[in-house]
């Protein structure tokens, strides 16, 4: 009989998983700060970074959120 994995190993498995391809990805886009190779301008790192970190802070969000059947309404 196979073991069922639990989610908490699932996410743990998966969110293990995509955290360090995303790391790798990260170290590969430093490796185009070499000025001897490439050209860019402070505002092609300004529109890298912003997206970046745009995005990043849209997935923390997505953690952070309590789920909208949780709210409670009042007046007051």
């Amino acid at each position: 009989m196979k073991n069922k994995e639990t989610k908490n190993e699932k996410f743990i498995r998966i969110a293990e998983s995509r955290t360090n391809k995303i790391l790798e990805m990260v170290r590969l886009l430093g490796n185009c700060s070499n000025k001897a190779v490439y050209d860019y301008s402070r505002d092609d790192i300004f529109k890298i970074f912003g997206a970046i970190e745009t995005e990043l802070k849209a997935a923390k969000t997505k953690f952070d959120t309590v789920e909208v059947s949780e709210k409670k309404f009042k007046l007051r």
